[in-house]
């Protein structure tokens, strides 16, 4: 391992672990440890959204997934974590337990052909570990009682975290409901109800309904929240008329999904309109807050 002092969740540093696919963070919207794995090693995605903080973002899909090395890597790095010193020595008290495993990284994760066999050996490495249930692959293991030591106690989710553009890919599909088996949570990114905010914000050419199509066929499936950044650009904050086009758009699917996930920026973005960016209070933000839960949603404000 390669970490240096605490984790923060200003820093995601993809590379801070010294594996090729799996990283650990402190996430504020988690509330603790994440363990990410990262399928897109060669920074490429398929939408390039203004806020991304991966350097050298290119269009395109991830290289063929080493499965034999991602399955070695979360089963050391959950050794770890559950029984040497990481929390101890780069987690600050207070967040130290573990979370969930989460798809996410430097791309779209449901984009990697493998995705379907990563998701398989990743749940059967937390079974392994008793952190999705009870495990039937290793009777034999006290991990459970030893994971105690850092404040695990209960299951872990395993969390997907998307821009949603590949839902309607039926082998996409069959892996969210396969998800759901594993405790499994969906975040699918929304962050405008218009085309040409869409444009804007994610640089990409889709229309809000179809997108909003493949959100209502994963909540279907898995349980799933909506997420959504915002920012200012340009020193101003989101227009008025884009505000309202985004909750007449989400107020469409308040029966189906569990929540929006609305939070700010927190980390640098290592896209060209990086100094066109800015925070928005915590005020602000929670005052758009206010207005989704006046339309029956549960949302959690992240700043």
């Amino acid at each position: 391992m390669t970490l240096q002092n605490f984790l923060t969740v200003s820093d995601h540093n993809r590379d801070v672990s010294g594996m090729k696919y799996v990283y650990p963070v402190v996430s504020r919207r988690a509330g603790g440890v994440s363990i990410g794995i990262n399928l897109n090693i060669n920074n490429a995605c398929n939408w390039r959204c203004l806020y991304c903080q991966v350097p050298n973002l290119t269009r395109g899909t991830p290289p063929p997934i080493a499965l034999d090395v991602l399955e070695a890597e979360l089963r050391d790095f959950l050794t770890y974590a559950l029984h040497g010193d990481f929390m101890l020595r780069y987690v600050a008290e207070g967040d130290r337990h573990l979370q969930d495993v989460a798809f996410s990284g430097n791309g779209e994760p449901t984009s990697a052909k493998e995705f379907p066999e990563v998701l398989v050996l990743v749940e059967k490495v937390l079974r392994e570990f008793n952190l999705i249930g009870d495990s039937h692959l290793s009777p034999d293991t006290n991990l459970a009682h030893d994971a105690s030591r850092v404040n695990q106690t209960s299951p872990i989710k395993v969390r997907l975290i998307t821009n949603g553009s590949l839902m309607d890919r039926p082998s996409v599909l069959k892996s969210i409901r396969h998800l759901a088996k594993c405790n499994g949570e969906v975040w699918f990114k929304l962050d405008a109800g218009t085309k040409a905010g869409i444009a804007r914000i994610n640089d990409v050419n889709i229309n809000p309904q179809t997108h909003l199509a493949r959100l209502k066929q994963c909540a279907e499936l898995c349980p799933t929240f909506i997420q959504t950044c915002m920012f200012a650009l340009d020193g101003e904050p989101p227009h008025e008329d884009d505000i309202v086009a985004y909750l007449e758009l989400i107020a469409q699917v308040q029966q189906q999904v569990q929540g929006v996930h609305l939070y700010g920026l927190a980390r640098p973005s290592y896209q060209v309109e990086a100094p066109r960016l800015s925070r928005l209070s915590p005020d602000w933000l929670e005052a758009v807050a206010q207005r989704i839960r006046q339309l029956g949603f549960t949302v959690y404000v992240s700043p």
